[in-house]
Parts: C-alpha cells; structure tokens; sequence
C-alpha cells in the first residue's frame, strides 16, 4: 500500500543518521540541531510503526527495519541528486548509453562525435567499446553498434553501413605483392571468423585448393591492426574503418579486390522505448552514414 505525505524530512534525517550512526553528526550535516533530526526520526517511526534505531550510550544501531530502509534511501537520493545535476540552463541534459564494436568506434563515430555534441549539447552520451560480444540488457546499454547480418532475436536493427574487408598490410609488404596468391607466402591475420581469409581468396580467384598459411587469430580488428602495423602479417580488415592509417600511408591496400560479410548496425531491445535522445542518437547516424534510403 502507497503511504500518502511522504515525509521527506524525516527520512533525510533517518538518511544522514544510518550514515554517522549519529543524532549530532547527522544535525551538523543537515544545518539543524540535534533535537530537530531526533525528533524527525523519532517522528518517522512513529509514522511506520517501527523501531529504526537502538540508542546506545556512545551512538546509534540500526535495527533490523533501519538496514532495510536504508539502501532504498540511499539509493533514491543519489537517483533524485543525480537527475537534479542534469539541469542545465533550463534543460534537461539526457543520458544516453551507447556500445559499439572497437572498430567501428574508433574508425567511424569517434571522429564524428564533435558533429553529434554540437547538434544536441543537452545529451550525455555514455560510450562503451567491446569485440562485437555484447548483451543490451545486461549492460544497461540504449543502444549497441554491432557487426553482422542484422538477425538478433528480440533486438530492433537499422542497417547503418557495410563493412567491406580487403587485406591491409605495411607498405614494404605491399610492395612485394603482385598478384592475390602472393599473400599465401606470409601470415595472414584474422578475427575469430574463420571463413574470411577463405571467402576473400574465392572472390580474388585463387584456387581453393591451395594449402591456407600460417595465421594469427584476434577477438578485436585494433589489434589486429596494430599487428599488421608492427609487421606481424597481414590483416583482413575494413579499409573505411582505418581510413586515417591509409591516408597517412602507415599501411597500404594492395588489391581492390574486397568481399562484404555483413554489416554495421545500430541495435536495441525491442521492449526498450525509444527516448528523444535514442531519437536523436538514431536519426544523426543514420544520417550520417548515408543510410537514410536502406
């Protein structure tokens, strides 16, 4: 049953005392005197019916109702400072929790951020980076940018780009490539999804039958990257994820040639409603990636 008249002072009293387990050190927080917050709790009992404190000589005791109030309050003033902190020169700054595959994050959003803040400065947005393994609900994610095929049961999806993969490697490595069946003589790295390298060879004509070399499997296209980068072999990765790497020619594309596998996009929980700043968050990267006609 729904107590009506809350009596918020008096819980900010019981609040304050739980924490000191202390009439007079609660008083001084709360700028009243020591009979005031006493009183207040005092009061609040008897609006419960309860015993919330055992007064001992040398301070307070919760009592066993006094543990179970207390971390429902504590919890409801830090979710009311919380929002209250949000307030910002007459409005209400949202906060929006976002993951994203490392890859797309660093490669796509984070330099786009600047674009997002200065269209909507009211929202905080709360990004979270993983390896394409991720759970919505769990994390308490809004929304979650992923690689695949847009098939994730229970989860609304909004095909935002593709995310085709061709080799990627250091410059001197490039050089010595003249055809795609040169890439068997080094160590080709990949991600966890083993029919890449195969899938990108079928589409560059090389024979199937010819015995796959040596390679290095990774659960993130960064560090991978940062393999290729170090010499460790050549990666299989998105050209348009590490854009800022070929224009400064760290790594070069050797051939053309690329396969798409899937694609980035933009998830949530279908039972999760959708606020104006997921709203918002929603419509820029669409806009953004050009993917308003899809």
């Amino acid at each position: 049953m729904v107590r009506p008249h809350l009596p918020l002072n008096a819980l900010r009293a019981f609040e304050a005392s739980a924490r000191h387990l202390s009439f007079t050190r609660a008083a001084i927080e709360l700028c009243v005197t020591q009979a005031a917050v006493s009183h207040q709790v005092k009061s609040l009992e008897q609006h419960l019916n309860v015993t919330l404190f055992e007064r001992l000589p040398r301070g307070l005791m919760l009592t066993q109702e006094g543990e179970v109030l207390l971390p429902a309050l504590r919890d409801s003033f830090d979710r009311i400072a919380g929002t209250l902190e949000r307030f910002e020169g007459g409005r209400y700054r949202e906060v929006l929790r976002v993951g994203a595959v490392g890859t797309f994050a660093v490669g796509w959003l984070l330099p786009r951020l600047g674009d997002f803040q200065a269209r909507h400065p009211f929202i905080d947005l709360r990004l979270s980076t993983n390896n394409n393994r991720v759970d919505i609900a769990a994390e308490g994610l809004d929304y979650a940018v992923r690689f695949g095929t847009g098939a994730w049961h229970g989860v609304e999806a909004v095909r935002l780009l593709d995310a085709p993969l061709s080799p990627l490697c250091l410059p001197d490595i490039a050089a010595r490539l003249a055809a795609p069946a040169d890439l068997l003589g080094h160590t080709l790295l990949r991600s966890y999804r083993a029919d890449e390298w195969p899938r990108w060879f079928a589409a560059a004509g090389v024979p199937s039958g010819v015995s796959p070399p040596k390679s290095i499997v990774f659960d993130s296209s960064l560090a991978m990257m940062e393999a290729a980068l170090q010499g460790a072999g050549i990666a299989l990765a998105p050209p348009s994820m590490f854009a800022r790497h070929l224009q400064a020619e760290a790594i070069r594309q050797p051939f053309d040639m690329v396969v798409t596998l899937g694609s980035y996009w933009l998830t949530r929980l279908q039972s999760r409603p959708v606020t104006p700043a997921m709203a918002a968050f929603r419509d820029w990267q669409v806009a953004a990636a050009g993917a308003g006609d899809r």
